[in-house]
């Protein structure tokens, strides 16, 4: 590693949380915050300001790495998890403050969608019968049609550069744009259209909130936590049709096993309700891979820490999230896979037995990678 002081640059990269009223949203974001105060060693949470927070990232890996290098710290990586306040239909013209919290949603990366799987008289429901497909397209529909009216927009301004056949990208783009709206008209989400990478930039800067990725979270009742209900498998269909993940979870739970300060008690309450690991976790590690993120380590005796980047970043940019300067004057990276680093247990066996390489400018980090810089000031 060079020695410099740090200065981490941040992803700042968020998953924000949507969902009707009522449908365990906020229930869930919290057992996010609690979650992490109750476990202060490895699931961190701090506010960042009103309903934002950053939330650790469960690695296992991390763990294997301290246990060999034992260092004076751990320091995971983190994702930010954004609470919208919930969508009510007519959100697209306004209603239920509905273009604050469109503008919301606008603001973060991927889109964490919590529908209601449940039945409870208990907890008030405005749009009938349970149904969560219903609900689901609810929320979808007020986004295409804010979508529909920003694409409109910028499809009428390039309308006549397109006519008059000079302007060969205005023309382009108003092909584009003329695809996406012809999408969007047809109850469908701009993610499921596939745009190619090239024609990503015609759309780019209207931030469009359904070409978000999204990944949808069944709430279920306690009795269907383990094996989903018929409402989470008419869900679960529903989001295969377009490709997305789904998790099912009992949001009640994870808040009360969140709520428990003592990690004895959460095992002991775990293993009543046959768990081997909070859902919290799965939802957080899906969110991570959602964003297109991916890990890599450094390991020395101060501390094993994890850090985040983009899929596809080549080593000087890896080493930017450490500091601005190693990209600056990035030289070499030494990396060892992390399969190698757990096999023979340290960085000097590793370099004994040629499993450490050196890398240049070009490398593209692999996921899990133990690395370090080497760099000019």
């Amino acid at each position: 590693m060079g020695r410099l002081s740090r200065k981490a640059s941040n992803m700042a990269l968020q998953a924000g949380i949507v969902g009707l009223p009522n449908v365990g949203k906020s229930t869930l974001f919290n057992a996010v915050s609690n979650s992490a105060k109750a476990q202060a060693s490895n699931y961190r949470f701090c506010t960042i300001e009103p309903n934002v927070g950053l939330v650790d990232v469960p690695d296992e890996r991390l763990q294997q790495l301290a246990k060999l290098v034992n260092p004076q710290r751990i320091v995971p990586t983190q994702l930010e998890i954004v609470d919208i306040a919930g969508l009510v239909k007519g959100a697209s013209k306004g209603e239920g403050l509905g273009n604050k919290f469109l503008g919301n949603i606008r603001e973060v990366d991927a889109i964490i969608h919590v529908i209601r799987c449940f039945e409870d008289e208990n907890v008030l429901r405005e749009e009938g019968k349970i149904n969560p497909v219903g609900d689901k397209e609810i929320i979808e529909t007020e986004l295409q049609l804010k979508d529909l009216e920003s694409v409109e927009k910028k499809w009428q301004r390039l309308e006549k550069m397109a006519r008059v056949g000079t302007d060969t990208k205005a023309k382009a783009e108003f092909d584009i744009l003329g695809r996406c709206k012809t999408h969007l008209e047809q109850g469908k989400n701009i993610h499921t259209l596939g745009l190619t990478k090239e024609e990503k930039p015609a759309i780019a800067d209207l931030f469009l909130l359904t070409d978000k990725p999204v990944l949808y979270v069944a709430n279920v009742d306690e009795a269907s936590m383990h094996t989903g209900n018929e409402y989470s498998k008419a869900l679960a269909a529903a989001a295969a049709a377009e490709g997305a993940e789904m998790i099912v979870m009992c949001n009640n739970i994870e808040a009360q096993i969140a709520d428990m300060e003592q990690e004895e008690d959460r095992k002991m309450f775990m293993e009543e309700y046959g768990m081997k690991e909070p859902a919290l976790h799965r939802l957080i590690q899906s969110a991570y891979q959602l964003l297109n993120l991916e890990t890599y380590f450094t390991a020395g005796e101060q501390e094993v820490r994890a850090w985040t980047i983009k899929k596809g970043w080549k080593a000087p940019q890896a080493a930017s999230v450490i500091h601005t300067d190693f990209e600056k004057g990035f030289i070499k990276a030494e990396v060892i896979a992390f399969d190698d680093f757990i096999k023979y247990g340290s960085e000097a066996a590793c370099r004994e037995n040629g499993k450490l390489r050196i890398e240049g400018k070009e490398y593209i980090v692999k996921d899990g990678a133990v690395m370090h810089f080497r760099f000019n000031v």
